[in-house]
């Protein structure tokens, strides 16, 4: 237990540590500014392309499809045609006029399926003339798209290869420093703030008698508190924690005052 307590870091040095790690992180959060809105924009064009991919074999599908109908129906066609001529030779050999109607009313009937076939398989070469012109302008977005898509991973491989060894040593260090700050609340709470900042700051310095994250005045016994360094304390605006900058080396900017101008009297002008 006592071997315990005497690795236990004091309020002053996990707040330095703290410090450090913010500087660390906010030097990778400088790299990944620098990618800039390359990773989503190369993240869009990938599922833009699988939509246009999966656009195209819908078409291609459908192609098929109604490929296999035209053939159905053509099937269809030279069946019917061939009953048909079957009721012609049957009319030539008729013996009365009630089988003769049969037969007529039959071919009609026949003729009529065949009209309705062919105007099926007109519709459908007319379908696959518009899918198959949707499918060639789809093609033509997909290769846009994918010669994009291959400059923005080149740009960002570029951008990555420069930067990467850099991050991972930050990481590193990041890591190494988070096994020094041994209050875990404390450093979950860091962690949290510095998510929900806009900025990414989850410690900062008070600076010109503020607080250097939202710019609002500490109050006096606060200051005094933050110098003493006995606790952790956070800004009551923001929540953002706050640290002496004496303590790492950052000093604290003050406001120069202008000095007053000096008041000036004119003297009466006297009779000589």
């Amino acid at each position: 237990m006592a071997e315990k307590k005497s690795q236990e870091r004091t309020v002053e040095e996990r707040l330095k540590a703290l410090y450090q790690l913010q500087t660390i992180l906010s030097e990778i959060d400088r790299i990944k500014y620098l990618r800039g809105e390359l990773p989503n924009e190369v993240k869009d064009l990938e599922d833009e392309i699988i939509r246009y991919q999966t656009r195209i074999q819908k078409h291609t599908d459908e192609i098929a499809d109604l490929r296999t109908v035209i053939s159905a129906k053509k099937a269809d066609i030279e069946e019917r045609r061939a009953k048909i001529a079957r009721y012609d030779d049957q009319i030539d050999h008729v013996r009365n006029n009630r089988e003769f109607a049969f037969l007529e009313k039959e071919k009609e009937f026949e003729n009529l399926e065949i009209e309705l076939a062919e105007k099926n398989i007109r519709e459908a070469l007319a379908k696959i003339n518009q899918k198959e012109e949707e499918i060639a302008k789809a093609q033509v977005d997909l290769s846009n798209q994918e010669q994009s898509l291959e400059e923005k991973k080149r740009e960002l491989e570029e951008i990555v290869s420069e930067t990467k060894q850099e991050e991972e040593n930050l990481r590193l260090k990041a890591i190494n420093l988070e096994k020094d700050i041994d209050d875990e609340y404390t450093l979950k709470a860091f962690k949290r703030i510095r998510n929900n900042a806009r900025n990414g700051l989850g410690i900062v310095t008070v600076q010109r008698k503020a607080c250097g994250g939202c710019f609002n005045k500490i109050p006096p016994q606060r200051q005094l508190e933050i110098k003493m360094h006995r606790k952790v304390l956070v800004c009551e605006y923001c929540g953002r924690i706050l640290i002496d900058g004496a303590l790492v080396g950052v000093e604290d900017q003050v406001e120069e005052v202008a000095p007053k101008p000096k008041r000036t009297t004119r003297r009466k002008a006297t009779d000589a």
